[in-house]
């Protein structure tokens, strides 16, 4: 076997790790408090609203389901918790909502109603501010069959629907248009109206140009540009709001969480993380320009603060302060970054 292509390939990436300047930040300790006797599970997502107010959307039920050469994760038991800017909880929403069955991922649009998607349901569910019920997408079958083969097998293209096929994240653009990350059993974006009416998709099973290993986190810009993780292709596709290719990122090897910091110069923050077993999988977070510039990175794979393990969730709504839900470690943490 012939080593020497594989050291200069290791040589090459050491040196582009040490070229990303690092950036100083704090995790806060018990950023989040909870009442006795509740806990989180696997953190799917986490969100705040324009109030400060946490959201976050955990699988904490049992038993486990395991999907082809996936780890198990809860199926039956997903819950949406609020806490206040302090991080007191506040109150449990949509507790025995059918649709709770697989948290993928929680958001918060900017009218601060709270959207949850929901992997093994193929469902998308809007709450309001109060906690009510607002807006379905997509559709939980009549009976509930858990897919049997292995994540992101099958065609992928999936029709061009509003129903889903374990659905992965949520966005929205200036105008309030939805898009689904359809991208777990598809391969796919949908896109809706404000008002839920289907449009189109785009996206199909590949590695070229508009077409996706998967589709696992998403984000709008202010000029309604879409950004979709493709982790399985290690890159971000970027597409106008028609769906139309733009460009590709691949700075970062799995963007399996992603969001944009609005202002003056918004950033995009994407943490290179795999659920369980992808060793080539550092656990970093990265603070890029839109047009793919690399600015900085922070953070390592572990389990004390300011470690990450499987981060499935980035909310960076107030200027350098995130939070970052986790999988593999069941928690919140609260970072503030010093730049």
């Amino acid at each position: 076997m012939n080593t020497i292509p594989m050291i200069l390939a290791l040589l090459a990436g050491s040196a582009l790790a040490q070229s990303v300047p690092e950036i100083r930040f704090d995790s806060a300790a018990n950023a989040l408090q909870l009442p006795a006797g509740l806990y989180l599970g696997e953190v799917a997502g986490v969100a705040t609203n324009s109030k400060g107010d946490v959201f976050v959307y955990t699988r904490t039920g049992h038993p486990t389901v395991t999907i082809g050469t996936m780890r198990p994760f809860a199926h039956g038991g997903s819950r949406l918790f609020q806490f206040d800017r302090t991080g007191r909880y506040v109150r449990e929403i949509g507790k025995g909502t059918y649709a709770f069955m697989a948290a993928a991922q929680v958001r918060v649009d900017p009218s601060d109603n709270v959207w949850i998607v929901d992997e093994m349901s193929n469902t998308v569910m809007e709450f309001d501010p109060q906690g009510r019920v607002v807006m379905l997408l997509g559709r939980k079958a009549e009976s509930e069959n858990v897919p049997a083969r292995p994540f992101g097998t099958g065609n992928g293209a999936g029709q061009p629907t509003d129903l889903f096929s374990r659905p992965t994240d949520v966005a929205w653009d200036a105008q309030g248009n939805i898009f689904v990350a359809d991208g777990a059993g598809n391969a796919r974006i949908a896109k809706f109206d404000k008002e839920g009416k289907f449009i189109k998709s785009w996206g199909k099973r590949g590695a070229g140009p508009g077409e996706f290993a998967n589709v696992l986190s998403i984000a709008v810009d202010a000029q309604s540009n879409v950004y979709a993780g493709d982790g399985g292709n290690k890159r971000i596709q970027v597409f106008d709001n028609n769906g139309n290719f733009k460009a590709e990122i691949k700075a970062v090897a799995n963007p399996q969480a992603m969001c944009i910091a609005k202002g003056a110069n918004p950033a995009l923050y994407v943490s290179n993380s795999n659920p369980w077993n992808d060793l080539d999988v550092a656990g970093e977070i990265y603070k890029l320009s839109l047009d793919g510039t690399v600015l900085g990175k922070f953070g390592r794979a572990g389990k004390l603060l300011k470690e990450f393990s499987a981060v499935n969730s980035l909310d960076c709504r107030v200027p350098n302060t995130l939070y970052v839900g986790e999988l593999a470690n069941l928690r919140v943490q609260k970072l503030s970054l010093h730049e």
